[in-house]
């Protein structure tokens, strides 16, 4: 039978849970409440030690020219299609608070005790080979817009990049496909991961419940990965620094969201 962990303890739980519907107002409330729990349980230290030194080895790299400038882009963009994965010590935070349990960093790293732990790896290990077909895609893509012949600096790089006909086919091109994987994502994970992590339920289960969500909201849902998408934009400006708040908030938020979409 399915459970849904409360701690060292699970209790029953439906295997295929009620998705309810919902509207403009609950996006609204989640992303307050995913504030409130990042002021109550800050993270952003955590989150500026993950993010600057991964970001700081691809821009040094990148700035050297070579065959992986074209791709910091792709790289740093796709970084959002982990973000569910990455996000999941803040769920653990956000399900803690909501039980009234003390929260605070260190409880991100509870996760290792839930029942539904290789549920949880075999969801994330589709997320990081989404991503990798992603920047295999960048790098077709780049291929075939701009030819095989890496640029040879960044001042290069971006004056094709802007002023030539190639380069703007380069901009719209990648960032639609770019959009059908943050789409897919979306769609498989909305709810996924915090289903996961509030019941024993197998990774099928958790997708399809995150599927059968975006079918029942379809404009809510599309709003939601809207302001995902603007939050990541915003907190990226400038050198992503941003991030460190916005992550943790939309992290939190994900989680009200869950609660608020699917019935307990």
């Amino acid at each position: 039978m399915a459970t849904t962990w409360t701690g060292p303890t699970a209790v029953p739980a439906a295997s295929h849970p009620t998705v309810r519907r919902i509207g403009v107002a609950d996006l609204k409330d989640a992303l307050a409440k995913g504030a409130g729990d990042f002021l109550a349980a800050p993270t952003q230290l955590f989150f500026l030690c993950i993010i600057y030194p991964i970001i700081g080895l691809i821009a040094a790299r990148a700035a050297w020219g070579g065959p992986l400038l074209p791709l910091f882009y792709p790289l740093a963009s796709g970084f959002a299609l982990i973000g569910p994965l990455a996000a999941l010590g803040l769920y653990e935070i956000s399900r803690r608070r909501e039980m009234g349990l003390p929260a605070s960093w260190r409880d991100a790293f509870e996760v290792l005790r839930s029942p539904s732990l290789g549920s949880i790896v075999l969801l994330g290990l589709l997320l990081i080979g989404i991503f990798v077909v992603w920047i295999a895609a960048a790098q077709a893509i780049f291929s075939w817009t701009m030819g095989s012949a890496p640029p040879v600096s960044i001042g290069e790089f971006f004056d094709r990049l802007f002023n030539t006909p190639e380069g703007w086919r380069l901009i719209i091109i990648g960032n639609a496909v770019g959009f059908l994987f943050a789409l897919l994502v979306l769609v498989l994970t909305v709810v996924s991961f915090p289903m996961l992590l509030d019941r024993h339920v197998d990774p099928g289960v958790a997708v399809g419940t995150s599927i059968r969500a975006v079918l029942r909201n379809p404009v809510p849902m599309a709003l939601w990965g809207l302001i995902v998408a603007f939050g990541l934009l915003i907190g990226s400006i400038p050198f992503f620094i941003g991030l460190a708040v916005v992550l943790p908030i939309l992290g939190h938020a994900t989680w009200h969201l869950y609660r608020k979409v699917v019935a307990h």
